[in-house]
């Protein structure tokens, strides 16, 4: 059987990336991290980041530089969440939030790799579309 152990992100400087979404998710660094080597542990999966010389970033939504893979984050709240990511160098790329407050924001972390601020929560995916939360 397959267990998924980690997540590996190319970069060009693994511990200020690692930096980045260490403060991005509140998680630490973990110990042992190096010039070639970081990660994060989320339970049994770690979002690691190991050094590529010649490191090229994608640009999205550039096809051809293609962004390879992206993260998403469920937040209560964007704004606040918005304001947080900004400040620790993530470019918003996109806006993808209606009315209601419901959705998600692209942002590109410091090396360019895409991630999504998302307030879905109560939403239920279906193949007609969306539902959304009832509202009292």
């Amino acid at each position: 059987m397959l267990r998924l152990t980690d997540f590996i992100i190319d970069c060009p400087d693994t511990m200020k990336l690692a930096a980045f979404y260490s403060e991005v998710t509140g998680r630490p660094i973990k110990e042992g991290g190096h010039a070639n080597w970081a990660g994060i542990k989320f339970g049994e999966i770690e979002l690691a980041f190991v050094r590529v010389d010649d490191y090229r970033a994608p640009q999205w939504p550039d096809g051809e530089h293609p962004k390879q893979f992206h993260l998403d984050f469920e937040v209560d709240e964007i704004e606040p969440e918005q304001r947080r990511v900004l400040d620790l160098g993530a470019t918003l790329q996109q806006d993808f939030i209606g009315p209601d407050g419901y959705g998600w924001r692209v942002y590109t972390d410091p090396i360019g790799h895409p991630f999504c601020l998302c307030r879905n929560r109560g939403v239920i995916w279906t193949d007609q579309g969306l539902i959304w939360p009832k509202h009292d």
